[in-house]
């Protein structure tokens, strides 16, 4: 279902997972938000919940690195008409890593956790409203956005975990 997400961590990965996440906490408190930082906890459970776990190297930096990199891709942190906003090669070197090396480890990232362009799994909570393509469902071989939908729609298609909430319940 979209947005559930879990932070449970395999004991065997519990000193890994932590190592990233402090790093990737602390990274957050300073120059990003707490959404950012929520996402890259719930990502690098993911990463060490993954059998093996890609995690489990000692290179707690490149990971939280590459964590943040790919959030900033698929939430646009990169363009400097988002807030908050950050250019890659900044955010590389305050986390101490090369641009190459985040790069890389959130492409690694991308294809582990089958992770597609504008992904609504990792989209920023505060951003899933204007989403370009999480409305977008198929009616009878139709497209449409369902919050233009009927509600017995919604409700079927927030059902079948399709969309993250039920659109007019917002509306009121």
């Amino acid at each position: 279902m979209v947005g559930e997400k879990s932070l449970r961590v395999p004991a065997a990965m519990r000193g890994a997972y932590e190592a990233i996440v402090a790093i990737t906490d602390a990274f957050c408190r300073e120059y990003l938000n707490e959404e950012y930082a929520m996402l890259a906890r719930e990502m690098a459970a993911a990463l060490a919940r993954k059998r093996p776990s890609p995690i489990g190297n000692n290179r707690p930096r490149s990971w939280a690195a590459g964590i943040l990199y790919a959030l900033g891709q698929n939430n646009f942190l990169f363009d400097k008409s988002n807030t908050p906003h950050m250019r890659a090669d900044e955010l590389c070197e305050r986390l101490g890593v090369t641009q190459s090396t985040a790069a890389n480890t959130a492409r690694k990232i991308r294809d582990l956790l089958k992770i597609d362009m504008l992904d609504p799994r990792w989209t920023l909570p505060s951003q899933l409203d204007n989403h370009p393509y999480l409305w977008l469902i198929s009616v009878n071989g139709f497209i449409i956005d369902v919050r233009d939908a009927p509600r017995e729609i919604q409700e079927l298609a927030y059902q079948k975990g399709l969309i993250p909430y039920i659109p007019a319940d917002r509306k009121k």
